[in-house]
């Protein structure tokens, strides 16, 4: 086990892959204007990457064309102070292959807010990184 230098463990990319696919819901970090835009999203993994599901003419939909975005999911206790968190860096682009769309809408991948999403963004994973943190500080191995 690896600890970063703020005592929390460092974890290997499979391991933030594996935390990442763990959760339905999680937030995409986006210019909009020239300033960060973050909004919660529901997601999937597909083929490596992440993929959401928003409306064609949306505010993200637009930032989201061949950009660099970040993505977060974590897991918080906060009565015992344990928890993850992955990010997540790559660039955004939208889903244009209708059969890729057809297939996509068949996932049962739902938006986050209500009305018509008929726009898919994938998210390649280029740069991945977690980090955990367990009860009082212990770390992975120790009582």
């Amino acid at each position: 086990m690896e600890l970063n230098g703020a005592g929390l463990e460092r974890l290997s990319r499979s391991e933030c892959l594996a935390l990442l696919a763990s959760v339905p819901v999680g937030r995409i970090v986006y210019s909009d204007g020239a300033l960060p835009a973050i909004q919660p999203v529901n997601f999937l993994l597909d083929e490596g990457d992440i993929v959401i599901r928003t409306g064609a003419d949306t505010r993200l939909a637009a930032a989201a064309r061949g950009t660099v975005v970040a993505f977060e999911v974590d897991e918080v206790q906060a009565d015992s102070h344990d928890g993850w968190s992955v990010v997540v860096t790559g660039h955004a682009r939208p889903v244009r292959d209708p059969d890729e769309v057809v297939r996509l809408e068949r996932s049962g991948l739902r938006a986050w807010a209500p009305g018509p999403k008929e726009h898919f963004i994938r998210i390649g994973v280029e740069l991945i990184s977690g980090r955990r943190i367990l009860p009082n500080g212990q770390v992975t191995g120790q009582p």
